[in-house]
Formats: structure tokens, sequence, C-alpha cells
């Protein structure tokens, strides 16, 4: 039956509108895995000589299994973010003689044609057969590849039962991250417990007792069988689906914005998209993490204030610059709708402006706790916020009006460029030069106050003024809506 599906998928690919389109996409993408698999076999062929340069005082095999587990964590971490999850297009089988169990089995084992489980076997494997084989046998040799395997496999199906579980709640998603963030601050950042440590408590005891690779390999089993029984589980799609209703309808309810009539509902409806679609999701998950970018700078005493000025802006303005730089293309596929429908094009605009004014408010709270820089940093803070909200947001709908790329809401946001054109490389210029073409004038004439006020000045203007604004939009958009509308319609 595998083979039935297999065989199904490849024809569905080869009949497909889009197969020279995808050709080439595999083929670039095929390209740079392989030179990704180049760099990779590289860091695996000389693992040794890095472990000893990083550990001089240390045993290679005692460095080596120190690591280990620092690695998978790290190989975690990177699952969620980048790995896919094995799709197939279930519908047509449900009415069918076919059995559940070989779906969900197909399913469950193409999830492990995963570059990621390859990549600790080229790395780990060549340190494993010139260290360890020589010094400690072929039995703990062999022991330790299963393990490497196992943990892999491990990480594999535990990745993919996170990204599942966070389809349904958004929650998930930033609980594991947050998980693996405490995780690793423990250790490097508050150094409660040594990942270390805890790493050769097992494999180096894995050298004397070989009865251990039972652990991973029971882990990794287990972890399979959840990922199994959950998608059998929800494979009935009326119960997929009422699942859904009721965790999103509870999630998007917003009172607070039902005082705003049709505008709040447009926010509303704006809000689901992004909570009950990958691509839109991931925008706002990353904007979130954004919110420790300036822990990276603001450490450094060396980083001046200019450089404030686009940490501030980049903060409390990361929803609006990554989520508003593919405006209008998340409502591509019902584009041509909108354009039919009773909704004024005005409060279509005035929810997007709304709907960056409530994100941006979020972000700059959250980044209030920087006022442990300085209060001039939350100042700082607040100028940018107010360019922000200002500014960019007229800067990102302007952009908007010249998009004409569709964008396919339920593909991952990893290594897919659908959506990007030109407008998104002239948009970045306008974004990140115009405040400081006002602020660094005011900076090299020793008057950065006067630089931030005009910078604050200029951005209340712009909110002031925002109902010229818009309908200065709305007069742009009736010129290009026909354009817009048939670059949507290209699939």
């Amino acid at each position: 039956m595998i083979s039935t599906f297999f065989d199904h998928e490849l024809k569905a690919f080869w009949r497909s509108k889009n197969t020279g389109k995808s050709i080439a996409v595999k083929v670039v993408m095929g390209i740079l895995i392989f030179i990704l698999f180049l760099y990779v076999l590289a860091l695996g062929l000389f693992m040794d000589k890095i472990v000893a340069a990083m550990s001089p005082n240390e045993d290679l095999t005692v460095a080596f299994c120190g690591i280990v587990l620092v690695y998978f964590l790290g190989d975690l971490l990177m699952r969620l973010q980048l790995q896919e999850l094995p799709t197939l297009k279930v519908q047509p089988y449900l009415h069918l003689p076919v059995k559940r169990n070989s779906v969900v089995g197909y399913l469950a084992l193409t999830a492990l044609l995963s570059f990621f489980n390859l990549w600790p076997i080229i790395i780990f494997g060549p340190f494993i057969l010139k260290i360890i084989l020589p010094a400690s046998g072929a039995v703990t040799t062999i022991v330790f590849i299963v393990s490497i395997i196992a943990l892999s496999i491990f990480n594999n199906y535990l990745a993919l039962y996170i990204k599942r579980k966070a389809n349904l709640n958004g929650w998930i998603f930033l609980m594991a991250g947050a998980v693996l963030t405490l995780a690793t601050c423990g250790d490097y950042v508050w150094h409660l417990y040594s990942l270390k440590a805890i790493s050769y408590l097992f494999f180096g005891n894995l050298i004397i007792k070989p009865y251990l690779v039972l652990l991973p390999l029971v882990l990794s089993v287990a972890m399979y069988y959840v990922n199994f029984y959950y998608l059998k589980g929800n494979l009935y799609l009326e119960e997929l689906s009422s699942k859904k209703d009721v965790i999103r309808k509870s999630s998007t309810e917003i009172p607070f914005l039902n005082r705003f009539g049709n505008i709040g509902d447009l926010v509303a409806n704006e809000v689901k998209l992004i909570l009950r679609n990958k691509r839109p999701r991931s925008a706002l998950i990353m904007g979130l993490f954004f919110m420790f970018y300036g822990l990276i700078f603001y450490t450094n005493p060396k980083i001046g204030e200019g450089f404030k000025v686009f940490v501030g802006m980049f903060m409390t303005g990361i929803f609006i610059i990554n989520y508003g730089q593919f405006m209008f293309s998340w409502q591509a596929g019902h584009f041509d709708g909108l354009l039919v429908s009773k909704i004024k094009f005005t409060d279509f605009l005035k929810a997007k402006y709304l709907l960056f004014t409530i994100v941006s408010t979020v972000a700059f709270i959250l980044t209030t706790p920087y006022v442990y820089f300085g209060w001039r940093t939350v100042l700082i803070h607040f100028v940018m916020y107010l360019w922000n909200l200002g500014i960019n947001t007229t800067i990102v709908l302007y952009f908007a009006n010249r998009n004409y790329k569709r964008i396919d809401l339920s593909k991952g946001a990893s290594f897919n460029w659908e959506g990007v054109g030109a407008s998104q490389l002239l948009l970045s210029f306008p974004l990140i030069l115009f405040p400081y073409l006002i602020y660094l004038p005011f900076k090299y004439l020793g008057y950065t106050n006067a630089g931030l006020a005009v910078l604050a000045i200029i951005g209340v203007a712009f909110i002031i003024t925002r109902d010229f604004w818009i309908k200065k939009l709305e007069a742009d958009f009736y010129t290009k809506r026909f354009k817009i509308a048939e670059g949507f319609r290209n699939k």
C-alpha cells in the first residue's frame, strides 16, 4: 500500500500545472542542500580535530560524550523551525476500503525521509569510527551509532508532534521554544547545571554499559507511536474540524474588537487567518522571538545610540515589517471575493492599521524591561514605536499596492520564497533609511535629543493625519486593483 501512495504522489506531482516551476525550485533546493551536505561532511571528517581544539585539556572521548546531548537540543530547535510536516491528501482515501493504519503508517514513515536525520550520522559517524572504534571495540561503536540514530528519530517525531499540536494551538509552539530556551539558559546563563555533564552521564556510561542503548531505542519507538496514534485519532475530518472550531473560536473572539464595528470584525478575521495558517503564524511567532533582539546588542557597551534607533524600530515594528511585507498576498486566495464584496476598502485599510497598532503596542510593552539598560533606551523604543505606527505602516501599505505575487497559506515558512518579489527588496530601503536620514544630521551636529524629537513629531503627525493617507492609499489601490487580482490568480 505504501508503494501505491508513493505512486499516487508522483502522478499528482507530474500532472500538476506547476510541474515546471516545482522542478526548478527543487533543483535549486537540491544544489543548496548538496552544498550544505559538503559542509556537514567536512565537519564530520574533522570532528576529532575540532573537539581537540575546543577541549585541549580533556580526553577526546570524554569531550565528545559531553557535546552529543547539546547537539540534539540544537537539532530539536532547528527541526521546529525548518522541518516540514509530511503531507498526503487523505480525503480521497477515507471513503475507500483503505485501512487507516496504512494511511497513517505512510505519513509516519515518510517523516523519516528528512535530511535532519542524516546529519547526526555524517557529523558523528567519522569520529566514532576514528576514535571510539580503536579504543573501545566494535560493540561500543555499534552501540554509539545506534544511540545516535535512535535519538535522531526521537527528535524527528517529537518535533513533528509539537508542530502538529501547534497547528491546533499556537501557544504549544511558544511553550516548546520557551522550554528549550530555559534549558539552554539554565546552563550557559544561570549555571544551574551542566548539559555537558548530563550528556557524559549517559554516553560516558554507554561505553561500559552497552545495554543503556535500550533507553534511546525505547524513547524513539515510543515517540513514533505517540505520533502514529495522534494522527490516527485525528484522521476523521469531522472530528478534526470540530476541534479546530472550538479552539480557534476561543482564541479569536476578542471583545476588545467589538467596539470597532466592521473594522474590528475584519481585524478578528485577520487574527484567525494568522493563527490558522502556517506561514503568517510563523511571522507572528518570529516577531515574539525577536523581542530578545536587544539582548544581543545592548549588552555590548560599544553599541552607540544611533544603532539603538534601528534596534528599537526593529523590535517594536518587527510584525509590521515581517508580516506587512506580504500585504495583500495573505488574502490572495479570496482576493476576488473581497473586490466584489460590500466591504469598503477604506475599512479594509483601517483594519490593517488597527492590527499593526495593536501588535506594535504589545511589542512595545514587551520591550519595556529593557529599562534595565536605562530609561533612555525605553524612550528610544517609544519614539520608534510612534515612527512605526505613523510612517512604517503607511510605507508597508503603499508597497502592498505594488505586490502582485500570491502566497499559499498552507505552506510553511522555511525555504519558502513564494510571494517574494521586487517590492520586498524595495520596501527594505525606506524602512531602514528614512529614520536615519532624519536622525543622523542631528546626531552629527550634537543634538541627539532634537533628532529623537523630530522622529517622534513626524510619527505623531502621520498618526493624526491617518485618514488623509488612507484616502491616498485607497485611490492608489483602485488604479492597480485589477493588476493585483490578476497576479494573485497565477498559481
